[in-house]
C-alpha cells in the first residue's frame, strides 16, 4: 500500500467497495447468493469468523478519527492532501460534462457517486477488480485496467456509458427526472441503493472550491441524442424485461441479498434473532455521563423525529453525542466494545439490555455497528431507515436488514469522550 492509499484508507476507504458492477456471470451470480464471508481477527469474545446465512453483511459505521462522526461534514473527513486530488478530480469530471454538453447537475451527480464509491480518489484497488474513481470493473466492460484509472475516461463511462450502450452510462436513462441518488443508482447498481444522496452536501463544497457551477444549464438532455447515440431509455433496457446488460432476462443485482431471507424465529448470523426484552441491569458506578439515561433517550428519539441527515455512517458518534459528549474517543464501535469497554461490563449475547444501553453487531466490516436502547425491544440507530437519518426501529432490524451478527450490550461508557 502507497501513501495515498493509506490516505484514502483513513478518510473512509473501508468503504470502497458499494459498486455492484453488470454483467456477471451466472455462475457467479449463484455463489454471491450463497455465501458472503465477514471476519474480525483478534477482536477477543466478540468476534470470530462467521458465514453469513443470509445475504451480505450490513454498512459499516465508519465514523472516523476517534469517533467524532467527521467522515459526515464538508470534508468527508478528508484532510489537505485528500481533499486536494478531490478538487482535481472534480474539475476532470466536470470538464467531461461540459464536453458532453451536459448541466451541471450531471456533474453533482457523478461528484456524490465518486465520493461514495471511492471517497473521490482515483484509487487502484476495491472490490474483486473494481478500480478508480467510480470503482468500475474490467470484467464487466467498462474498460481496461489502464483506462478506468484514468479519471477523464471513467467519467466519460459513468456519463454516456460504452460506444454501443453496454454498458450504459447516466445518460442512457432520463436521468433528469430521478433524484440525484436515484439518478446515481441507476448506473452503479449498488448493494447500498441510497449511499449516494448523504454526499451532496460534501459534492457541493468541493464543487464551489473548485469553482464549478452546478446550477448551470447545458444543450444535451435526456430525448436528445447523447455523445454515445443514446436517446434517453434505451430500447432494451430500462424496462420491466431488464436491464440493458442482462438482455431482459434479469434485473436483480448478483451481491443483493436473497429475497427468501427469513424473517423471525432464527439467532443464527444473516438472520433476524429472538426478540429483545427490556432488562434491569444498573449501571457500574464507574458510568458518568453528561446527560442521563432517561435523557439521553429522549434527546436519541427528538433526533429521529427531525429527520435530519446529519450521521450518515456516524453511529459511535451519535451514541456518544446523546449522551452529552462531543465525541466518543474511539475510532471504531467494534473497538469500543471490545477493547474499550470492561470485559466484566460486556453482556455478549444478552437480548435483555435495560433502556439506554449500547447495543453492538459484527456488520462484517472493520467498523462495525453500534445503537441506543430505547426500550419496548426498539433502538435508534442511523442509516437503518434512511442514510443520514436516526429511526427508531426493531433491534432485529439490524440483523434481518444488514445481516449483522449481534455481539452483546454495555452500558454508556466512554472513558475517552472529548
Amino acid at each position: 500500500m502507497d501513501g495515498r492509499e493509506a490516505l484514502a484508507l483513513a478518510a473512509g476507504g473501508a468503504r470502497r467497495a458499494l459498486m455492484l458492477k453488470l454483467g456477471l456471470p451466472i455462475a457467479a451470480l449463484f455463489m454471491a447468493f450463497l455465501i458472503v464471508f465477514g471476519a474480525f481477527g483478534g477482536i477477543g469474545s466478540g468476534g470470530g469468523a462467521y458465514a453469513m446465512g443470509c445475504g451480505k453483511a450490513g454498512r459499516p459505521a465508519d465514523d472516523g478519527p476517534s469517533g467524532n462522526g467527521s467522515s459526515g461534514d464538508g470534508t468527508g473527513g478528508a484532510d489537505k492532501d485528500l481533499r486536494g486530488r478531490q478538487v482535481q478530480n472534480a474539475k476532470i469530471i466536470d470538464q467531461v460534462v461540459k464536453d458532453g454538453k451536459l448541466p451541471g447537475r450531471a456533474t453533482l451527480i457523478a461528484l456524490m457517486t465518486a465520493l461514495a464509491e471511492s471517497q473521490l480518489d482515483n484509487i487502484n484497488y476495491g472490490d474483486r477488480d473494481s478500480l478508480g474513481l467510480f470503482q468500475q470493473r474490467p470484467s464487466s466492460g467498462w474498460g481496461t485496467k489502464e483506462q478506468i484509472l484514468d479519471p477523464k475516461y471513467a467519467a466519460h463511462m459513468f456519463l454516456f456509458g460504452g460506444d454501443s450502450g453496454d454498458p450504459p452510462g447516466l445518460t442512457s436513462y432520463s436521468w433528469e427526472n430521478m433524484s440525484l441518488n436515484d439518478a446515481a443508482q441507476k448506473v452503479q447498481r449498488s448493494g447500498f441503493p441510497d449511499a449516494y444522496g448523504p454526499k451532496e452536501t460534501q459534492a457541493r463544497s468541493i464543487a464551489k472550491e473548485a469553482g464549478i457551477d452546478l446550477e448551470r444549464s447545458g444543450e444535451n438532455h435526456p430525448g436528445k441524442s447523447g455523445s454515445n447515440g443514446s436517446t434517453g431509455d434505451q430500447k432494451t433496457g430500462d424496462q420491466k424485461t431488464g436491464d440493458p446488460k442482462d438482455d431482459g432476462k434479469s434485473s436483480k443485482d448478483p451481491d443483493e441479498p436473497p429475497t427468501n431471507c427469513a424473517t423471525s424465529g432464527s439467532s443464527q448470523p444473516g438472520n433476524p434473532g429472538d426478540p429483545f426484552h427490556d432488562g434491569k441491569a444498573p449501571w457500574p458506578s464507574g458510568v458518568v455521563n453528561r446527560r442521563s439515561t432517561d435523557d439521553a433517550i429522549k434527546w436519541a428519539k427528538a433526533e429521529a423525529d427531525s429527520h435530519r441527515a446529519n450521521w450518515y455512517q456516524k453511529c459511535l458518534a451519535f451514541t456518544s453525542i446523546a449522551y452529552g459528549w462531543n465525541s466518543s474517543g474511539t475510532d471504531y464501535a467494534i473497538d469500543h466494545y471490545t477493547d474499550v469497554m470492561p470485559k466484566d461490563w460486556r453482556h455478549d449475547g444478552d437480548r435483555n439490555p435495560p433502556p439506554g444501553a449500547l447495543m453492538f453487531w459484527d456488520t462484517g466490516h472493520r467498523a462495525g455497528h453500534v445503537a441506543i436502547y430505547v426500550g419496548d425491544g426498539k433502538v435508534a440507530s442511523n442509516d437503518i431507515v434512511t442514510p443520514g437519518e436516526i429511526s427508531i426501529v426493531p433491534a432485529t432490524d439490524i440483523e434481518s436488514k444488514w445481516g449483522a451478527k449481534y455481539l452483546g450490550w454495555s452500558p454508556p461508557y466512554y472513558p475517552n469522550a472529548g
